[in-house]
């Protein structure tokens, strides 16, 4: 971890132990929590889903510890904890083996939403609210624990979304989100984290809107697929703005 180191190449500045990006732009782009309801997974009114996004750099020697708290939270039936490898460090000589400019450019959304000029790593955000660095696994359970979540509930069941009404002040939108829930070790062979291994867990692996919410109960096909990952879905005051409802099957 360094405190100050400055990549002229790209216009990039390490500071107080998190990469930080100045310049780079995206390419365009009791209750129990966790119960099942008849059909399919359920958030309600009284068991809100906690979604935890972090955005990460195999590339980023300051990320390792972030990455173990995601990975640590993955299986938490209360949250739903997301890994997304961004591209901006892939110069610094270790082109991350998950990373999607999309997932760069979601970044940047949640930056210009809340009126900043560039981005970082390693960055998490809660409930699309709040943002810390994340490798404080203290910090991060205390932000979890704080952050309240009002919208709509949301239901995965055979194949299809459905959200419940509720009160809406703009359209939302609606999200897709496929993660790998297993544990992947990653050599990584160059750059700052050269020579070690890296565990990551629910790396997202495909982002897509399937549509909009205006506040009626409405619903939404989720495509098929045949493979490992898992589906969660998404309901966002717009692109950067807070998390209102969230399930995950």
């Amino acid at each position: 971890m360094r405190a100050l180191h400055v990549s002229a190449a790209i216009g990039a500045l390490f500071l107080g132990g998190i990469g930080l990006a100045s310049v780079v732009h995206p390419v365009a782009a009791g209750k129990q929590r966790g119960a099942v309801g008849a059909g399919g997974v359920t958030s309600s009114a009284d068991d809100r889903l906690v979604v935890v996004e972090l955005f990460q750099s195999q590339g980023c020697s300051s990320c390792p510890p972030a990455t173990a708290n995601l990975n640590a939270l993955a299986g938490k039936p209360h949250v739903l904890a997301l890994s997304y490898g961004v591209t901006y460090w892939d110069q610094l000589g270790w082109k991350d083996t998950f990373a999607s400019p999309q997932f760069t450019a979601r970044q940047w959304d949640y930056a210009r939403h809340h009126g900043r000029d560039r981005v970082w790593t390693p960055q998490v955000y809660v409930g699309g609210q709040r943002d810390i660095v994340g490798a404080n696994r203290a910090q991060l359970d205390q932000l979890i624990a704080r952050t309240s979540i009002k919208g709509p509930a949301v239901t995965i069941a055979a194949g299809q979304v459905r959200v419940a009404s509720a009160r809406a002040a703009r359209p939302a939108i609606v999200w897709m989100v496929r993660y790998d829930p297993r544990t992947i070790d990653v050599p990584i062979r160059a750059g700052e984290n050269g020579g070690r291994t890296l565990p990551h867990r629910n790396i997202v692996r495909e982002l897509v809107q399937i549509g909009h919410w205006s506040g009626a109960a409405a619903s939404f096909a989720l495509p098929a697929r045949r493979d490992p990952y898992r589906v969660a879905v998404i309901v966002q005051d717009g692109k950067g703005g807070a998390i209102i409802g969230a399930a995950k099957a």
